[in-house]
């Protein structure tokens, strides 16, 4: 029987995929394309939207356009890299503790379970206060600071995914064969976690946006390297919702809603292949009928792709 990969084809998985595509570009680009320097004082004070500065500028007659291709890199890279030291965090506790079990199983999850439970944000507040002069700015710091907190909840989702799995056949043949254990996790029971570790990732990396955004707007950052949430800050300082400068404050908001949008939506996608109720939600109901997919699922079937013709 010949089997056949079916990608994600629904409308919300290609929407979420553009979206994430486009500000990944903006990130990289940003800065090579603003038109002004974003912290530039001019002489059109709290201008609206024009051709000269097509999203305003503030008080201090700064680009508020430049400000947000610039800040578009700090958002980004910090959330993607928060989100990466996160994931590296939670794959090595979560899956360690499933497969060892026993006293290290009790630790890593004693671990895990007091860094659920503190308060993330007061936390995260504190650190920051603590760092030396000079270091909030700088991203590698940041990110590490952030991902501390964001770690323990894909740790204990892969722990559990790992306890059901340490005992499948080919985990035990490997075992009995005489494989170590790095490599039983590396090869055997990892490539298994891959579509859970993807999801954990990216449900991380908006967590991490979030949080940095957060940071940002309680001015606990170097408020003078620009982000979105920086730019919040000083929307808000210099009380723009208060005097009708919506073009300072909703282009950063709108952008940090779509970036958390489009990570939502592509882990829809990465949902399709792990729970298979979800892969016919992209489907047309010619297509499901063809691919044998029943549009209606009965309660407590499955419906399975077909694998292809015989």
């Amino acid at each position: 029987m010949k089997s056949r990969v079916r990608l994600p084809r629904s409308p919300k998985i290609l929407i979420g995929l553009f979206l994430l595509l486009f500000f990944v570009v903006l990130a990289v680009i940003g800065p090579w394309i603003a038109p002004q320097d974003p912290s530039a004082a001019g002489t059109d004070l709290l201008a609206g939207p024009s051709a000269a500065h097509w999203l305003g500028t503030t008080q201090s007659g700064q680009d508020v356009f430049s400000q947000l291709l610039v800040g578009a890199r700090s958002t980004v890279f910090i959330g993607f890299l928060a989100g990466a030291i996160a994931t590296v965090l939670s794959v090595l506790v979560g899956v360690t503790a499933g497969y060892l079990g026993g006293l290290t199983d009790d630790i890593l999850s004693m671990i895990t379970n007091v860094f659920l439970v503190v308060p993330a944000l007061p936390l995260l507040i504190v650190l920051t206060a603590y760092l030396p002069r000079g270091t909030s700015a700088n991203p590698l710091v940041i990110a590490l600071i952030v991902s501390l907190t964001g770690w323990a909840w894909g740790a204990r989702v892969l722990r559990a995914q790992t306890l059901s799995m340490r005992r499948r056949d080919y985990v035990d043949s490997a075992r009995i064969i005489g494989e170590r254990r790095l490599r039983i996790i590396g090869f055997e029971i990892l490539p298994n976690l891959t579509a859970i570790v993807a999801s954990s990732f990216l449900f991380t990396v908006l967590y991490a946006i979030g949080t940095f955004v957060a940071l940002a707007f309680l001015g606990v950052v170097d408020v003078s390297h620009w982000s979105w949430g920086v730019m919040l800050f000083w929307a808000e300082s210099q009380n723009a919702p208060q005097v009708g400068a919506w073009w300072w404050f909703i282009p950063p908001g709108l952008a940090i809603a779509l970036l958390g949008t489009s990570l939502a939506l592509v882990n829809f996608g990465i949902d399709e292949f792990i729970n298979p109720r979800l892969r016919a939600a992209g489907l047309s109901r010619k297509a499901a009928r063809r691919a044998g997919v029943p549009r209606r699922v009965r309660l407590g079937l499955t419906p399975v792709l077909s694998g292809g013709k015989r």
